[in-house]
């Protein structure tokens, strides 16, 4: 059980194109908006899409491979953990921010 622990899946498309970030270190850092879509029919019987935006952030292997190949609008599955910072923003004022930390990409 302990591998079920902290797991996120989600499937959805690329907000826009993944913002890449080389690290002094050699390190390669890739960072997504994900947006997921979750259609159902409210009480008048309208058809409604709800649309949630995740932060997805791919390090080594996996941000080379979305340097190279993912772009805004592709569909993408992704396979991670939930991670939460907190961080002073320019005024100092503590703000805090959820991401997946991704370690599998899978283009659809």
């Amino acid at each position: 059980m302990t591998t079920l622990r902290n797991r996120v899946q989600l499937i959805g498309n690329l907000g826009n194109d993944p913002e890449i970030i080389n690290l002094e270190s050699g390190k390669k850092l890739a960072k997504l908006k994900l947006a997921t879509n979750e259609n159902y029919t409210n009480d008048k019987g309208e058809k409604v899409t709800d649309t949630q935006w995740h932060n997805i952030v791919a390090w080594g292997k996996s941000a080379e491979l979305a340097e190279k190949y993912l772009t805004k609008g592709k569909e993408l599955a992704i396979e991670g953990k939930l991670t939460h910072r907190t961080y002073e923003d320019k005024n100092g004022e503590k703000r805090y921010f959820t991401e997946v930390v991704a370690n599998e990409l899978l283009m659809m």
